[in-house]
């Protein structure tokens, strides 16, 4: 089994910075992509960004310029770190994992989930 535990969410005023970080532990033998997802309520879980393990990475235009993701691989942990941010980015953040690890008795390549963390911006 995988386990994601991610940390750092809370309430912020416009403008603030806020880091969050995700630590991936359990049967891992690889990890492909890491990346942070976030839904808004009411609305649909989209994409924020995604670093692969070449280091190669993907934003969402609304948070381009804004947001960096990072990872540290001996760590097995991803980070956001969200600078400048708005009401529009208030939501449940979710950590991603493409993982290839122990799954119903066999080594298979999966994506795993974090429990997901809030974020909270004020005006």
């Amino acid at each position: 089994q995988v386990q994601l535990v991610e940390s750092g969410g809370g309430l912020v005023q416009a403008g603030g910075s806020l880091r969050l970080s995700c630590a991936a532990s359990g049967s891992i033998f690889s990890i492909n992509a890491m990346g942070w997802y976030r839904q808004a309520p009411g609305k649909q879980r989209e994409l924020v960004a995604t670093i692969t393990s070449g280091g190669s990475t993907n934003y969402a235009d609304s948070v381009k310029d804004r947001f960096t993701i990072s990872r540290d691989n001996a760590k097995s942990t991803v980070y956001l770190q969200m600078n400048s941010l708005k009401p529009e980015d208030t939501a449940v953040y979710y950590c991603n994992v493409y993982a290839k690890a122990w799954r119903n008795g066999a080594v298979r390549w999966y994506d795993y989930w974090g429990q997901g963390t809030q974020v909270t911006v004020s005006s």
